[in-house]
C-alpha cells in the first residue's frame, strides 16, 4: 500500500502566497519556498513514520509549474524538495515524484488500496485507488 501527497494546495499553501501566480509566470520560485504549511506537520510526521513502520510506503507526487522552462522546472523541483526537508525533516519518503504539469498521478499508484491526498478534483477522480481532498488529512491517517 502507498500513500501519496500532492504538495501545492494540499500540504503547502502555495495559493496563499501573495502574488504567487505573477511569480510563477515570471519563473520565480519564491512562492514554493515561502508557502505555509496546511496541516500540523509535527503530527503529520509522527503519523507518516508510524505508517511506514507498518509497511506502508509514503511519498509525494506533485506537478511542476504549468508553463515553466526546463531550467525553471528543475529549480522548482529542488525548492519543493527543500520545502519537504524543512517541514517534514523526520520523514524519509519512499518516493518523491515532481512531474510535468498535467501528468497523470496514477503513475505512482500500484493497487486499488493506494491513497492520494490532492486538492485537484480531476486528480482525485482519475486516481485508481482511494482519493481524498485536503480536508481531514490527519483524521484519515489516524484511522488507518
Amino acid at each position: 500500500m502507498r500513500i501519496a501527497f500532492d504538495m501545492d494546495g494540499t500540504i503547502a499553501n502555495l495559493y496563499g502566497v501573495e502574488n504567487w501566480l505573477a511569480d510563477l509566470i515570471a519563473e520565480n520560485t519564491r512562492p514554493y519556498a515561502e508557502a505555509e504549511v496546511m496541516v500540523n506537520m509535527n503530527v503529520l510526521a509522527r503519523l507518516l513514520n508510524k505508517l511506514q513502520k507498518q509497511g506502508i510506503e509514503i511519498g509525494i507526487i506533485s506537478w511542476l509549474s504549468k508553463s515553466g522552462s526546463d531550467k525553471y522546472n528543475a529549480e522548482v523541483a529542488e525548492v519543493k524538495k527543500a520545502w519537504l526537508k524543512k517541514h517534514l525533516a523526520s520523514v524519509h519518503f519512499d518516493f518523491i515524484e515532481i512531474v510535468k504539469y498535467g501528468t497523470d498521478k496514477n503513475l505512482v499508484n500500484r493497487t486499488s488500496a493506494d491513497i492520494l491526498f490532492d486538492d485537484e478534483i480531476g486528480n482525485r477522480e482519475n486516481w485508481k485507488g482511494i482519493a481524498h481532498n485536503v480536508d481531514n488529512i490527519i483524521e484519515i491517517l489516524k484511522a488507518l
